[in-house]
C-alpha cells in the first residue's frame, strides 16, 4: 500500500513537472515572439496568404487561384488581424473582432444569432476569435504557438474589459480550447460561411474565469503598453475606439 501511494505521487508530481516545463517553454519562446496589427496592405496580404495556405492545406476549403483568403469581415471598423511574429518571421495569425452592440458585426453573431445577439442587446462585450491558422514549418516545430497565438484574445480581453471571448471552431478542437481556458460549447455544430464544414460555437467567461486562466497558465497575462500597442485603434478605424466596437463613450477601456 505504501509502494501504490508513493507511485501516484510520483505520478501526480511528473504531471505537474510537465505543466511547469511546458509554462517555461513558452515564456523563453514569448521573448522572441512580438505581435502585430496588420494596417498595411502587405501585412494584410501576408496574413490572407497564410490562411489561405493553411485552411487549403486542411481540407477546410477549395484552393482558389489568387492563393489568399479573407472575407467581407476584414474589412469592418471592429477588426484586429493580428500576425504573431517569430524572430521577425511571420508565424501564425489571429482575427479578432470586438463588439458591444449589435451595430458592431461579429462573424459568429451570423452563424449563432440565437446565442450572440441577445449578449449584444444587454450591452456585453464580446472578443470574437477566427481565422487562427499557423505557418505548417512553425506549428510543427513548436507546439507553443497555439498558447502565444490565441495570447492575444486575452490581451484585446483585458483591454477592452470584455465578458466573454467566443471562438467558432472545429468539432475535434473543442476539446483543446476546453483545455485551455475552459471555454465551454455553447450550442450545436452548424454550417459555416465559406467553409466545407460545420464549426461549433465555444464560449469563454472573462470575468469567471480569468484568475484560474492565468493561474494555469501565467503566459497570457501582458502589460498596458502592450495591450495599447496592439488596441489602441483596429486595423481599418483610426477614428474613436468606442465608437468602433459600439460601446457607449463613457465606458472604460484600456485598463
Amino acid at each position: 500500500m505504501i509502494v501504490y501511494i508513493i507511485i501516484i505521487m510520483d505520478r501526480g508530481n511528473s504531471v505537474e513537472n510537465q505543466e511547469i516545463r511546458f509554462v517555461d517553454r513558452v515564456f523563453r519562446l514569448l521573448e522572441h515572439v512580438t505581435y502585430r496589427r496588420a494596417d498595411t496592405a502587405a501585412d494584410k496580404q501576408a496574413i490572407f496568404r497564410m490562411r489561405h495556405a493553411a485552411y487549403a492545406r486542411a481540407g477546410t476549403i477549395e484552393p482558389g487561384p489568387s492563393g489568399l483568403f479573407s472575407d467581407a469581415f476584414d474589412e469592418t471598423d471592429n477588426a484586429w488581424l493580428i500576425g504573431v511574429r517569430l524572430d521577425g518571421d511571420l508565424a501564425s495569425a489571429l482575427r479578432l473582432h470586438v463588439s458591444a452592440s449589435l451595430a458592431a458585426p461579429l462573424p459568429v453573431a451570423n452563424t449563432f444569432p440565437d446565442v450572440i445577439r441577445p449578449l449584444l442587446r444587454s450591452r456585453r462585450t464580446i472578443i470574437d476569435a477566427t481565422r487562427f491558422v499557423a505557418k505548417l514549418e512553425f506549428s510543427q516545430r513548436y507546439s507553443e504557438i497555439p498558447y502565444l497565438t490565441l495570447r492575444a484574445s486575452f490581451m484585446a480581453g483585458e483591454f477592452f474589459d470584455a465578458d466573454f471571448i467566443t471562438a467558432a471552431c472545429l468539432v475535434e478542437h473543442q476539446a483543446f480550447y476546453r483545455r485551455m481556458f475552459g471555454g465551454v460549447p455553447w450550442c450545436e455544430p452548424q454550417p459555416y460561411p465559406n467553409f466545407k464544414r460545420p464549426m461549433a460555437l465555444i464560449g469563454h467567461d472573462c470575468r469567471t474565469l480569468k484568475n484560474s486562466t492565468l493561474d494555469r497558465y501565467p503566459f497570457f497575462a501582458s502589460t498596458a503598453s502592450e495591450r495599447e500597442t496592439l488596441f489602441s485603434r483596429s486595423s481599418n478605424h483610426v477614428g474613436d475606439m468606442f465608437e468602433a466596437i459600439g460601446r457607449p463613450a463613457e465606458s472604460e477601456v484600456g485598463a
